[in-house]
């Protein structure tokens, strides 16, 4: 079963843009639980653009399923991550001005790093998954930081998939068998919608999770939340 993590930040960045607390984010959290969602994705940035640091604090209480922090781990990252102890820490290499990911790890060069990082949360029993791209160096070296999974970041995939998507999905099947021989668990994310989700599924049977924010929450402003997460859901069954 591959489970599906709602990614909750742009229902934040409604809320910031007007200020007040509408939409409500501790709601939002609750209500993808409610409405079937396995998982629910956070990702906070320094400047608190879309979810803040206070909003990861009062959300972690509520979350029976799986909570998942992504994020650039910076030494308040780091702390907070500590402090909340999540199911899950997603590690990105963000820049702190960007509008969204856009990159994997380089595991060869920030190995030393990722794995002084992975060490610390695991000590703490947080399973930990690297946002990596398809490169093979990439995949083999993430082995050595200790990561529990992998992230496989799927934007290339997403981008290529209306021309060719058996071309688009060529390097994710290479990719996510190279890190299942290597005993890495898989999750996926970023630009996976209801047009490209169940072809991505079906060739890669053996991904664990999908996180999914801006087109799931998109698409919910015209098909409502609730009936978005059981169309995403089934995207994932069928």
């Amino acid at each position: 079963m591959t489970k599906l993590s709602v990614n909750i930040n742009k229902i934040a960045t409604l809320r910031n843009a007007r200020g007040g607390n509408i939409p409500n984010v501790l709601n939002a959290a609750i209500n993808c639980q409610n409405f079937g969602a396995e998982g629910i994705t956070v990702h906070p940035r320094p400047d608190e653009r879309h979810i803040r640091y206070r909003d990861v604090m009062d959300i972690r209480p509520v979350i029976k399923t799986e909570f998942n922090i992504e994020g650039n781990p910076s030494d308040s990252f780091i702390d907070l991550v500590l402090s909340v102890k999540p199911d899950q820490v997603t590690l990105v290499p963000d820049k702190h001005d960007a509008i969204t990911s856009n990159a994997g790890w380089d595991t060869v060069r920030y190995r030393s790093f990722l794995t002084d990082v992975i060490s610390t949360f695991r000590k703490e029993g947080i399973r930990t998954s690297v946002f990596i791209d398809t490169l093979p160096a990439n995949i083999e070296n993430a082995v050595y930081t200790g990561t529990d999974r992998v992230e496989l970041y799927t934007e290339p995939y997403a981008s290529l998939f209306p021309a060719d998507a058996v071309k688009a999905i060529a390097p994710f099947i290479k990719a996510a068998e190279l890190a299942r021989e290597a005993g890495l668990g898989i999750n996926a994310g970023h630009d996976l919608n209801l047009d490209n989700l169940r072809y991505f599924h079906h060739n890669i049977p053996w991904l664990l999770e999908v996180s999914i924010g801006h087109a799931l929450i998109s698409d919910a402003l015209y098909l409502g939340l609730e009936n978005t997460i059981q169309l995403y859901k089934k995207q994932l069954t069928d």
